[in-house]
């Protein structure tokens, strides 16, 4: 039980010999010519935990999940990340190309305890994706067929939390229990945490190239009460950088126009005024020239080049505020750290929140994307599978799937 919020977990549920339902995220990176997986972390996240746990608790498994948006490269069935699963958990996994047909159910009572079900990919069911209330997710087609089938049904899928679609939330109001799975669980605590009761210092680092939500977050921690200082990066401190006056150069102006942020600025100017220094922007910026890296002051600003990293200073700076928190939430790298010599900021900040004792937190898919390439992902406190579901949270302090959970766990 998530005593907090009052919602029911794995621990509240027995599942020998039922048949549980389980919504998890396997959406991955897809190799846009081969079809293949890129990338199976996700995949991994969710059979190492709650699936790993259903089938030795003696559940009959139903996995369902998405992959990609119709009409994109990586919208494609779930029969390789079926096999990945099986790879992941050294057991047969079994597939079957069917949501809720005849197929489909068959395969579903064909199951004995212990056994592995993944179900088709369940956008490829157009009414997958209509966002609507519980109630009216329960008398579609996918709910019919298969709540029938379901002692329990399990919410494991925190990354697509802040979309009410069918498999979401269309079971809660008629399967017998309805509960959070380990990884939602996880999440929950986690977010929960570093929302409603972080200990202090709290230091929320914005970087990244989506800076669209980033004004949204900085009014909400400070008007709230949740941090006490922001730490900006990437996009996000160009832009900040421009609210405050900074003339960044012409191809960095453009940059943020072409993105559509310009909007953002006069929003993030009053923000800036009205919180003074506990927006903390780059002190330095590092361009890339002809010669590779190039660190200038601020003071020195506008340049004919692309501005791809905050400066070595800054990076040293936010490493001090860092190792003097208590709780540290990132979300966005500070530069373009695929291209070598511009990982340099995000090194350091990666490398004090590991040295750091506080709690701390990554999420986003970059950000991500950067803990695992530079070597840091096993080295923060809790690695979030989330991107928008975690934007949202952080904003909102709740999710359209948290809120269903909490009037329907049973």
């Amino acid at each position: 039980m998530i005593e907090e919020l009052g919602i029911k977990t794995l621990d509240d549920v027995e599942v020998r010999d039922k048949t549980v339902g389980v919504r998890v995220d396997f959406n991955s990176p897809i190799d846009p010519k081969s079809g293949r997986i890129l990338d199976d972390t996700r995949i991994r996240i969710h059979g190492e935990s709650t699936i790993k746990e259903l089938a030795e608790r003696g559940a009959r498994v139903v996995i369902l999940a998405h992959q990609g948006r119709k009409g994109e490269p990586d919208f494609v069935p779930l029969k390789e990340h079926a096999a990945r699963l099986s790879a992941i958990l050294g057991r047969e996994v079994r597939y079957v190309d069917d949501i809720f047909g005849e197929k489909a159910k068959a395969a579903i009572r064909a199951l004995g305890a212990g056994d592995i079900l993944v179900l088709e990919n369940v956008r490829f069911w157009p009414g997958e994706t209509k966002k609507a209330d519980p109630e009216v997710h329960a008398k579609g087609e996918l709910v019919r067929e298969l709540a029938p089938l379901f002692d329990v049904y399990v919410v494991d899928a925190f990354a697509a939390a802040h979309r009410p679609h069918a498999s979401m939330v269309g079971f809660a109001p008629v399967v017998p229990h309805y509960v959070a799975g380990r990884v939602m669980e996880r999440e929950i605590r986690a977010l929960w945490r570093v929302r409603n009761k972080p200990e202090r210092p709290c230091i929320y680092i914005l970087g990244g190239a989506k800076a669209e939500d980033s004004a949204d977050i900085v009014q909400t921690v400070f008007e709230e009460g949740i941090a006490d200082k922001v730490l900006t990066g990437g996009l996000v401190a160009n832009l900040f950088l421009y609210a405050s006056g900074v003339d960044l150069g012409e191809p960095n102006v453009k940059v943020l126009e072409k993105k559509g942020f310009l909007g953002l600025v006069d929003k993030i100017r009053g923000l800036l005024e009205r919180y003074g220094d506990r927006v903390v922007l780059p002190v330095d910026v590092a361009i890339k020239s002809g010669e590779g890296r190039v660190d200038i002051d601020v003071e020195k600003l506008p340049v004919d080049q692309p501005i791809w990293d905050i400066g070595v200073k800054s990076a040293g700076n936010y490493a001090e505020e860092i190792e003097g928190a208590k709780t540290v939430v990132m979300n966005g790298p500070m530069g373009v750290f695929e291209e070598p010599g511009f990982e340099k900021a995000t090194v350091e900040v990666f490398e004090a929140m590991a040295r750091s004792d506080a709690f701390t937190l990554i999420g986003g898919g970059h950000t991500l994307a950067a803990a695992r390439k530079l070597g840091y992902i096993d080295k923060v406190k809790h690695v979030s599978t989330g991107g928008g579901a975690l934007i949202e949270y952080l904003v909102k302090g709740t999710l359209p799937v948290i809120e269903v959970l909490r009037k329907y766990s049973r």
